[in-house]
């Protein structure tokens, strides 16, 4: 995507928000998310049945085309209604991926009948008069439609629109709003504008609900760093926590970068992963599969919501890439999970925290040349209570490990507990990856990156990657994993002190297998300014000398002041 058409989107995104968050008036965020990433989705599809309708007409007038409809025999009104028969021909759509839409859901219908049934109204439908008593109905209406149509969206849309407690005019105010999404650009199309401002309003979203927000969103900068240290180009690619989908959305962007990059086909390419995905959390489901849907990604979440501990919806599964955000140190996470699970090869997950369950899960359904990559509270590092210790012992003695990444504080949504990424595979040895990278043989090696000092705040308490802080950590990891040959882009690999050491198994045990990064690339190296000492510290004690001065007067003062008013102490 060119900066144009970045600037494009920028613009659009926050002239939609800014609108529509002003109808957000009664309803909380975790509400209103749903009534628009929802109609987002409706006009998603819909857009995409109107563009093949006008590719169908064109067909159907090209004498060069199979479908090519000669007008010879046909009056001008026997045409036009020979046409309008063939524009209803649901293989038409389906042989192109484009889901088949009744009447009652395409855009259109909404946008003329909303203003229609504030209070009521019977509408006709195709010849049948039926009874829409809101705005919200006409919109549960629409959606009941698309999943009858299309047995892959069956469960997937969330049809409670007419139980929202939204003003009517309001409701009608945001199917306007949205309308306004234009479905092409002379450079983007439906796909690439809605799919941006779906994710664009999701991370909003996750922002307004601040800490429940986590629970369906990991930030995009965080999702990519992992992506691009993964690169999952090819094959099977699993989360078993996957929130609305973010891990596969940023695949797909990866595979679309990687492949222009390297002069290869990205549609092909797309066409070379599977996208399995597990979530308990019903409504978030939704979202995840509504957001594949939007790019047009096939993708396996399951009969259902399930919990990823006690009813595993892939259980033969073996992925290639396997990423995933699950909930930070979950208490009593275990019940009905039986303490001899197989997943447990490395101990038995303390039922007071999740985290070695859900590694321990990960590598369970992990390819034997395969990747993952998990974000996990810090403290799993270097926690000893309850057998997490030994755990973490065993996956370094088994050679699993094999980066570790220490993150900045402030980068989530949710939580401002400190964080890091851990790396597995189980094959260290000499390769060639899915890539193409070929690897050297990193055995009884870890590399540990410490990216604390990496990052902007992009606002009071948020803070944020840039492109090149992904960059500098994904580029470290592949020059220390690839042979010497193969590093030719890439700086060749060497320790930076205060950001990364790669250690050796005997390092690791003398640090009692604690995975700290802070402990093995020690301090970052200071510039002498050539200041003595004695002078510096003269000087430093000077300026704390008058901060303390300055503290005392506005200390004096604001007892004053107070004193002033009755209060004083």
């Amino acid at each position: 995507m060119n900066n144009q058409e970045q600037e494009y989107l920028k613009e659009l995104e926050k002239k939609l928000w800014n609108a529509a968050d002003k109808l957000r008036a009664s309803l909380d965020a975790s509400q209103y998310k749903h009534a628009v990433l929802g109609l987002i989705f409706v006009k998603y599809v819909s857009d995409a049945f109107t563009i093949r309708q006008e590719e169908i007409k064109a067909d159907l007038a090209n004498p060069e085309h199979e479908y090519y409809l000669d007008p010879e025999g046909f009056s001008a009104e026997e045409l036009a209604e020979e046409i309008a028969i063939e524009l209803e021909q649901r293989d038409y759509y389906t042989e192109k991926n484009v889901f088949w839409l009744p009447t009652e859901s395409r855009w259109s219908f909404l946008q003329d009948n909303g203003p229609v049934v504030i209070g009521g109204a019977d509408l006709e439908i195709d010849g049948k008069t039926k009874k829409i008593t809101s705005v919200g109905h006409l919109i549960d209406n629409a959606l009941e439609g698309i999943e009858r149509e299309n047995k892959k969206l069956k469960g997937v849309l969330n049809k409670h629109y007419a139980q929202l407690r939204i003003d009517q005019a309001k409701l009608n105010e945001l199917i306007n709003l949205i309308a306004t999404i234009p479905f092409n650009h002379k450079s983007l199309n439906s796909k690439d504008i809605l799919g941006h401002i779906y994710e664009y309003f999701l991370g909003q979203f996750a922002l307004a609900e601040g800490k429940k927000g986590g629970q369906f969103y990991t930030p995009a900068s965080i999702v990519s760093l992992i992506v691009e240290m993964i690169e999952p180009f090819e094959g099977r690619v699993y989360d078993p926590a996957m929130g609305s989908g973010g891990f596969f959305v940023q695949s797909e962007k990866f595979i679309e970068r990687y492949a222009n990059q390297y002069d290869i086909d990205p549609i092909t390419q797309k066409q070379k992963i599977s996208i399995y995905g597990q979530e308990y959390n019903y409504t978030t489901w939704q979202l995840a599969a509504m957001n594949m849907a939007i790019r047009g990604l096939d993708y396996d979440f399951g009969k259902e919501p399930a919990s990823t501990y006690t009813n595993d919806q892939h259980p033969d599964l073996r992925a290639d890439f396997i990423m995933a955000n699950p909930p930070f140190n979950m208490k009593e996470w275990n019940t009905g999970v039986d303490d001899n699970d197989p997943r447990w090869k490395y101990g038995t997950p303390p039922a007071g925290n999740a985290n070695f369950a859900w590694l321990q899960h990960m590598l369970h359904h992990l390819a034997p040349d395969g990747s993952q990559a998990l974000l996990l509270a810090n403290g799993s590092m270097s926690s000893t209570t309850n057998n997490e210790g030994e755990i973490r012992k065993a996956l370094i003695e088994n050679d699993l490990v094999e980066c570790m990444v220490a993150l900045p504080g402030q980068l989530f949504t949710n939580t401002q507990i400190p964080a890091c990424i851990w790396f597995l595979t189980k094959n260290k040895g000499m390769r060639t990856d899915k890539a193409g990278r070929k690897l050297r043989d990193r055995s009884e090696e870890i590399l540990f990156i410490d990216a604390r000092n990496l990052g902007y705040m992009k606002d009071r308490v948020l803070r944020d990657f840039t492109w090149d802080d992904i960059r500098k950590v994904a580029d470290t990891f592949h020059a220390w994993k690839t042979t010497k040959d193969e590093v030719s882009d890439l700086t060749p690999y060497s320790d930076i002190a205060g950001f990364c050491k790669s250690a050796t198994l005997a390092d690791i045990q003398k640090h009692d297998y604690v995975l700290t990064p802070g402990r093995y690339v020690g301090a970052a190296d200071v510039e002498d300014n050539g200041i003595p000492f004695a002078e510096k510290m003269a000087d430093l004690t000077q300026k704390l000398s008058e901060q303390f001065t300055e503290s005392a007067k506005l200390e004096a003062e604001i007892r004053k002041n107070l004193a002033g008013l009755g209060y004083e102490f």
